[in-house]
């Protein structure tokens, strides 16, 4: 489909719409969320896609297709306002060689009018958001936090923002997770809240600015932004993030409507919104609201970027420019494998996957050699899949993108329980934490209470003794209490947190038992 079509389709869908009263306003808000630093097209894997791949059309996403897709709209909504839900860090070679910097780059040629603060934003501390902050031309907002005492950001993050929209005033505030000083790195100088608080405290300041179109900015998951646009009054549009959630109505992957509408507590009508990941769709909400502030009616679809949207040449000229420093890592060939590895999110964060099994027993096998019994790591670290074939390391680097190091020390069983315990705590919620194991098997009983679910664990074949020390490896993110390991870092004896990086572990072991054949079985299963 060439951009011309792209723009008369959209123009057809528009002229479907039914009119507007005069004293109605009309806005497009569109939306991406948790980018996680995917600048290039990916494959149907959510990993990288070869040039060849792409030129065929067999690729998805990228900021070269994004913006083809975001100008369409724009020429057919003149009144527009385009957001992110959070996470544009972390995630590829462009994160890790540039940090914020590829990213914001790429933001400011789309013009986005404002972002939230995901927890991946503070992955390498307040210092680099910092940084981010200073470099794009839009807000960056975060409400549900006190900053106040972090220099770093101290006067710079603020909880909202005004934009004018067609002569319209629409506030915009930000959501992060009330527990990212668990996800990532914020330091200690920064406390965080619960999510429906900060957004009535800042609903109430924004109205007493007269403002009546209030857009919520949320990397806080699916469930959570159901939870506030039913507890807090004056909603309009929660653009969501966190949980790479899929809403629509003509897709059967949809977890939901799109847009989903929640009763608030005075009555009103909240649309929300989300657009899965990775830049593979934008968000598009059409919105009319009436006189006073109230949504009339709101509709619209995520539009799948897939190889029929154009690559806007100038944007795809400068990734290669900005590529070019990260060919020689990427173009590594590590090993081959004889089947796709599956890291599909939904799957690596419920149960055991083929991704986790690799990783995990990668882990293991590193250490075996020091005494070590058990490897436990987190569903959420690993970002995607790899097709079959040859293995570069750019793959691997995309897979696990954050640079942990291996930890190993010695952990009481019953210790070692209430870690399994925390893993499969908050499986309801796609939880990062669910763990991915080796040298272990346990059961788990998804229909009891949280914090109770384990119901029996083995270590080497034998039944787990909750007074034997263990050895464990897992990695230093999670060993300084991570997603919720809390028990790593108050109860881990003889910790050494300066193993080698998770992805050269990998690496070796992919190369080491090439072509490695993908492979699951029954360490991890339900009652």
């Amino acid at each position: 489909m060439t951009t011309r079509t792209f723009l008369a389709g959209a123009a057809a869908l528009a002229l479907m719409a039914p009119a507007a009263a005069l004293a109605d306003f009309s806005i497009s808000i569109l939306h991406t969320n948790d980018v996680h630093s995917r600048l290039e097209p990916i494959s149907k894997y959510d990993s990288g896609c070869s040039a060849a791949d792409n030129a065929e059309g067999k690729c998805f996403g990228g900021s070269a297709r994004l913006i083809t897709a975001v100008e369409a709209a724009r020429a057919e909504a003149p009144v527009n306002l385009l957001v992110d839900g959070g996470d544009q860090f972390q995630g590829t070679l462009f994160y890790t060689f540039y940090k914020g910097k590829a990213a914001a780059e790429m933001m400011n040629a789309m013009a986005y009018d404002g972002m939230t603060v995901g927890n991946h934003e503070f992955d390498d501390g307040p210092e680099v958001l910092a940084g981010f902050m200073e470099a794009v031309s839009f807000p960056v907002l975060m409400s549900n936090a006190d900053v106040s005492a972090e220099p770093a950001l101290a006067g710079k993050l603020m909880p909202s923002a005004i934009v004018e929209k067609g002569g319209e005033k629409i506030g915009l505030i930000g959501l992060t997770p009330y527990n990212t000083d668990e996800l990532a790195s914020p330091g200690k100088n920064i406390t965080f809240e619960d999510p429906s608080a900060a957004v009535a405290r800042e609903v109430e300041k924004l109205t007493a600015e007269g403002v009546n179109k209030i857009v919520v900015l949320s990397h806080s998951g699916y469930g959570v932004d159901q939870r506030v646009a039913a507890e807090v009054a004056g909603i309009d549009v929660i653009v969501g993030g966190h949980t790479n959630t899929l809403l629509s109505n003509t897709s059967d992957r949809a977890e939901g409507p799109y847009p989903t509408m929640v009763k608030g507590p005075d009555g009103g009508d909240t649309a929300i919104v989300s657009a899965y990941a990775y830049g593979k769709f934008l968000g598009k909400l059409d919105v009319v609201f009436d006189d006073a502030g109230k949504i009339v009616t709101a509709s619209g679809e995520p539009l799948l970027l897939d190889g029929s949207v154009e690559e806007n040449a100038r944007i795809k000229g400068r990734l290669e420019e900005l590529a070019e420093p990260l060919q020689s890592i990427r173009e590594e060939v590590v090993a081959a494998t004889d089947a796709p590895i599956g890291g599909d999110k939904s799957m690596c964060r419920s149960g055991v996957c083929e991704m986790g099994v690799l990783v995990a027993d990668a882990m293991l096998d590193r250490v075996k050699d020091q005494g070590v019994d058990v490897a436990i790591t987190n569903g959420g670290g690993l970002r995607a899949s790899i097709d079959a074939g040859e293995v570069t390391m750019g793959e691997v680097l995309t897979v696990l993108p954050f640079q942990n190091t291996l930890a190993t020390f010695n952990l009481k069983g019953a210790d070692l329980v209430a870690a399994l315990e925390n893993g499969v705590s908050q499986v309801e919620e796609g939880a990062g934490r669910f763990p991915q194991v080796a040298g272990m098997s346990f059961v788990w009983d998804p229909a009891a209470e949280a914090g109770a679910r384990i119901v029996s664990v083995e270590v080497g074949g034998a039944a787990l003794d909750p007074e034997k020390v263990y050895g464990v490896v897992s990695n230093n993110y999670m060993r300084s209490g991570g997603d919720g390991y809390k028990i790593f870092a108050t109860a881990a004896a003889d910790a050494y947190d300066f193993g080698p990086g998770l992805e050269e572990v990998v690496a070796d072991y992919l190369s080491a038992n090439a072509p490695y054949t993908p492979y699951v079985d029954e360490r991890i299963s339900k009652k």
